[in-house]
């Protein structure tokens, strides 16, 4: 039961960020900046959880967390798009770059957001964010589900139409791979990259607040999200883009990464390999997964390359 609960809860994780990383790649942006925007959401959402009062109705707790998740991974997002679409600087530095600055950043405002705190003796707001938190989770059995899981599946099923059934995502998949011939039907590849970049920004934030809240429960970011950014760029690229494969490829990996949380409650792992290894477990899983299907990614043949409207 308890590798069910988890890996629903890196399931969720890695399919709200892997999707938000295939609407911007889709695009033609490349975002290995998802670590970063993960991050920062988290970071939004946590705040906002402190600064909710006790006793207000979970409907709008879960609204106001997401929307503030939503609106830090958006804002971070801005930093890729500018640069990517603006002035056309490489990608791949731009989101290493994100990355690293989220952690540093996240780090300082929580270390300072503590020590104010702790010098006004306020004790509320970690009452706040403590019982803020039970609004989100909700038991079916013995099992605790939070309200993400359900969340995925819309989300999942409204990824599948937006992408393959309307105006909106024929354009933007054409961006991805072709954006002169876009362009000449008088398609606005810049727009429709920023929205891309945009859309990846607010589900990656959500990604985050979820991996705070459910996976993870220390108000601490000396180590981002551990990597789950990059696990979402391999579910992605072994999901091959499309919604269902990454929903797929992200339990597939969840489990894995359920694993290292839930090994100490199976005596026969414990007696058999140590806890370090279950924890390796995912990333070694996406090195040989991405190793094996590399060759026959079919990625958008356009992403990573900036647009000139002057050059055919």
């Amino acid at each position: 039961m308890l590798l069910i609960q988890y890996t629903l809860i890196y399931a969720s994780v890695l399919i709200f960020v892997a999707l938000g990383g295939m609407f911007s790649e889709r695009s033609g942006v490349i975002n290995i900046g998802l670590e970063g925007i993960m991050v920062m959401g988290a970071l939004g959402g946590a705040l906002a959880l402190f600064w909710i009062p006790v006793g207000t109705h979970p409907a709008l707790i879960i609204l106001i967390t997401v929307l503030m998740a939503c609106l830090f991974g958006m804002l971070f997002s801005l930093f890729l798009a500018v640069a990517a679409i603006n002035f056309k600087a490489d990608q791949t530095l731009v989101g290493t770059a994100m990355n690293m600055l989220a952690t540093a950043a996240a780090t300082v405002c929580v270390r300072s957001y503590n020590a104010a705190m702790s010098a006004g003796n306020n004790v509320s707001a970690i009452v706040e964010y403590i019982e803020n938190r039970k609004a989100l989770i909700f038991k079916i059995g013995n099992m605790e589900v939070t309200i993400y899981s359900v969340l995925t599946v819309v989300l999942l099923v409204i990824s599948f139409i937006v992408l393959y059934k309307t105006r909106f995502g024929m354009r933007l998949m054409a961006c991805g791979e072709h954006p002169q011939a876009a362009d000449s039907v008088g398609i606005n590849v810049y727009k429709m990259r920023y929205t891309g970049v945009l859309i990846s920004g607010a589900l990656g934030g959500i990604g985050g607040i979820i991996y705070i809240t459910s996976a993870n429960s220390q108000w601490d970011f000396m180590y981002g999200v551990a990597g789950s950014g990059f696990l979402a760029l391999a579910v992605m690229i072994f999901g091959q883009w499309k919604p269902v494969r990454i929903a797929l490829a992200a339990i597939l990996f969840g489990f894995f990464r359920a694993i290292a949380d839930a090994y100490i409650g199976f005596d026969v792992l414990v007696k058999l390999v140590p806890g370090e290894t279950y924890k390796m477990l995912p990333y070694i899983i996406s090195l040989v997964v991405l190793a094996l299907t590399s060759k026959t990614s079919k990625a958008p043949k356009a992403e990573g390359i900036p647009y000139d409207k002057g050059s055919r």
